[in-house]
């Protein structure tokens, strides 16, 4: 048995899977398997998988499910003690995987091992902005209102890790859930926050920035909505298990997840809608303001820039990319 599985969730990943999977190859760390899970693609994603001929990838079909059901799918399909997520669209740095098996290893306390993330464009370009989150003393309040994870193909989970979170519906028939597939979007945070509230297991990340995460353009601004309506139906659902933690929290959070869309807002070029999602920030907690003065006086800049300029003029503003060094 490898005692590493990543999991690539893949649904018409044609254009992409193939430098995912080359990245994914090039791991320095040897005893692992990579679990394709072709989320009822209508392109050839499954041809790509199986013409690259290396035996550590297995190709698993189905139905969509969405990415939620991808990644379950490829869970219950892996062999490995400890599981990694790379989208199918997104790539990993050759050390990522040695550096969270040697993290796991070392720290057994730990259930999620992170790392931070280069963002790329959709052509594969480096771009100059990264995540860079708090990698020590992480709390569920952090991930509440933060997410240090930063997307799902940062985090190397171990697999009782992941067992004590799963659960089976009434209505499934094949296998546990260990995402809520019930989520179309704020599923990766779901499924942290969960670990986090109702497990012992300590959420942890290494330095580097080891995944390269890739930034789509389109539909950004019509996305916003309805990430906003999944993160609150998240709130729904999680706070019978910590009422107390969700009374103190939530409002801060609030206007955390209201600031980072009022972002997407303003890179999408839509300055009604993040003036209002500012304000809607502002409304729910002044505590982003207070924590991150800088971040949400520039987030509030670029807002009225965008009214006053228009669109044309915050693009012209943006760093010039780079060119990613991997590729």
């Amino acid at each position: 048995m490898p005692i590493a599985s990543i999991v690539v969730p893949a649904y018409n990943a044609a254009a992409t899977l193939p430098e995912t999977l080359s990245s994914l190859l090039a791991q320095t760390f040897s005893d692992y398997e990579i679990v394709v899970v072709d989320d009822g693609s209508t392109d050839r994603t499954a041809a790509i998988a199986r013409a690259f001929g290396d035996r550590r990838i297995r190709l698993v079909q189905q139905p969509n499910r969405g990415l939620a059901g991808a990644r379950n799918s490829g869970i219950a399909a892996a062999r490995g003690r400890y599981i990694g997520f790379c989208d199918a669209d997104d790539l990993w740095r050759p050390g990522k995987l040695a550096a969270h098996v040697r993290h796991l290893e070392t720290r057994p306390e730990v259930g999620l091992s992170f790392s931070g993330s280069a963002l790329i464009d959709e052509t594969g370009t480096r771009l100059r902005s990264a995540q860079r989150p708090r990698l020590a003393g992480i709390t569920a309040a952090h991930v509440f209102l933060r997410n240090p994870v930063g997307n799902g193909s940062a985090p190397v989970l171990r697999r009782e890790a992941l067992d004590a979170i799963a659960f089976r519906p009434a209505d499934e028939t094949l296998r546990d859930w260990w995402f809520d597939e019930s989520f179309r979007q704020s599923e990766d945070i779901e499924c942290w926050l969960r670990l986090a509230l109702t497990t012992d297991w300590e959420i942890e990340g290494v330095p580097g920035l080891l995944t390269c995460y890739r930034i789509a353009g389109g539909g950004l601004s019509a996305a916003t909505g309805r990430q906003f309506d999944a993160w609150e139906r998240m709130v729904a659902k999680l706070e019978p298990a910590a009422p107390d933690f969700f009374a103190r929290r939530a409002p801060a959070a609030r206007a955390y997840q209201l600031r980072y869309l009022a972002r997407r807002a303003v890179s999408a070029g839509d300055a009604t809608q993040a003036r209002a999602l500012l304000a809607r920030s502002f409304a729910a907690s002044l505590r982003p303001l207070a924590e991150e003065p800088v971040k949400t006086a520039v987030t509030a800049a670029a807002a009225l820039f965008l009214s006053l300029a228009g669109p044309g003029a915050i693009a012209a503003l943006q760093p010039v990319p780079v060119r990613h060094r991997s590729r």
